[in-house]
């Protein structure tokens, strides 16, 4: 007999990847912290997380069909919808563009949740990422401007929000 698949629908499906994007992310962290340490693994994940941001953009413009983004207005509608699309409801982020500075405001974050949830001494590592994350996504998209990225707030330290404020200068 042959056996035929069962398929799921697409919402399913990307209600599924949804949430094995965080959760292979927990579990690499967890693993890494019984491997190294936490400070260890807090590190390695800094570095981690920035470089699977610039492969994460290089595929979203791809898709697009683009090189890179016109200018920092259209980076910031692209990451948006990055955001939308492959986090959802796990993540609750507003940007705000005035000139060449964007303003990002996170009240929900399903990276933090896990943090919480795993019940570590030290609940700042997805901030620490964070940091480097929105300049990683940004000099895929905007290559060879000058970006900076400051948290203004983080959850991770007590904060009820992460606030970002990321600066892109000229090439």
């Amino acid at each position: 007999m042959q056996v035929i698949p069962i398929t799921l629908d697409e919402k399913a499906q990307l209600a599924i990847l949804r949430k094995l994007l965080l959760a292979w992310d927990g579990q690499w962290f967890l693993k890494t912290v019984e491997a190294f340490g936490l400070d260890r693994a807090v590190e390695q994940n800094r570095k981690v997380r920035a470089s699977f941001g610039r492969i994460e953009m290089r595929l979203v413009l791809q898709a697009l069909g683009l090189d890179h983004a016109r200018d920092l207005a259209e980076a910031a509608s692209i990451l948006s919808g990055y955001a939308l699309a492959f986090f959802g409801d796990a993540l609750d982020a507003s940007m705000d563009l005035s000139g060449n500075t964007l303003y990002v405001r996170v009240a929900k974050c399903g990276a933090y949740d896990n943090v919480v949830r795993a019940g570590l001494s030290r609940k700042d590592q997805s901030c620490v990422a964070c940091v480097d994350l929105w300049p990683a996504w940004l000099g895929v998209l905007l290559p060879g401007h000058n970006i900076s990225c400051s948290a203004l707030e983080r959850m991770g330290v007590g904060d009820s929000s992460c606030a970002f404020v990321i600066s892109v200068g000229d090439k």
